[in-house]
């Protein structure tokens, strides 16, 4: 059975639940959308207390609190139907729409959900700088690290020195969410076939040129792949 995306009110309990049992580094829904994202693109399974954890903000989760907070146990169940979701929706190959907020003058901007993306891949760091290298998949990670990094404290993290203007924006928000496509099947594929490309299927559009780790970073900053958005940012 097709899980149901979540409603607004069901997202509202979410965020309820968050800033109840939240710590300081709790996500907001933006963010666990992406790091759920993050967890549904990597074919393994990573445990349910080490995942909780991540969204609550590193806060040791304690498994007896499930029985005996209903709302946590309801919490759980959300989370669990959202990436469900997430997942049927990559796996149908149909279009898949980032859940993100907007600011106070309404702009969804993307950087909560792509730095929750960075957070999943961190949460299975060892099996992702085979992607990063990946001369014909890896620049899927471009819009992604670019927004993640937009306001990084380091300069040099960031792909664009000046500020990302309306029209870039939108064109990296639909090449993360194109690329969250592209990663989901590179994954599958390197599961089932390594060796071979999975004849027929649905046809991609590409998210940014083929590119090699010394070659110009697509996101138009100047600076080389392996040192912009191909910089391994897995700490």
């Amino acid at each position: 059975m097709r899980p149901q995306p979540l409603s607004d009110a069901e997202l509202e309990t979410l965020h309820e639940s968050l800033e109840r049992f939240g710590a300081k580094r709790a996500m907001n829904q933006e963010e666990l959308d992406g790091f759920l994202a993050a967890l549904v693109c990597v074919p393994d399974d990573i445990p349910q207390c080490e995942y909780l954890r991540e969204i609550w903000g590193d806060r040791v989760v304690n498994q007896d609190a499930f029985a005996a907070e209903p709302i946590v146990q309801q919490f759980v169940h959300l989370i669990e139907r959202h990436r469900d979701a997430i997942a049927c929706t990559l796996q149908s190959k149909e279009v898949f729409t980032p859940l993100l907020l907007g600011d106070e003058g309404g702009v969804a901007r993307g950087n909560d959900w792509a730095n929750g993306f960075l957070r999943g891949m961190e949460l299975c760091r060892e099996q992702w700088p085979a992607l990063l290298d990946d001369d014909e998949n890896g620049g899927s990670l471009v819009p992604i690290f670019a927004l993640a990094h937009e306001h990084d404290p380091d300069p040099e993290m960031r792909s664009y020195q000046e500020p990302v203007n309306e029209e870039l924006r939108e064109k990296l928000l639909v090449g993360m969410a194109a690329g969250v496509m592209k990663i989901y099947r590179y994954f599958r594929e390197q599961k089932s076939m390594p060796q071979h490309a999975v004849a027929g299927g649905t046809t991609y559009r590409r998210v940014a040129p083929k590119v090699g780790r010394n070659d110009p970073c697509p996101c138009g900053s100047g600076k080389k792949f392996k040192q912009c958005c191909g910089r391994v940012t897995l700490h």
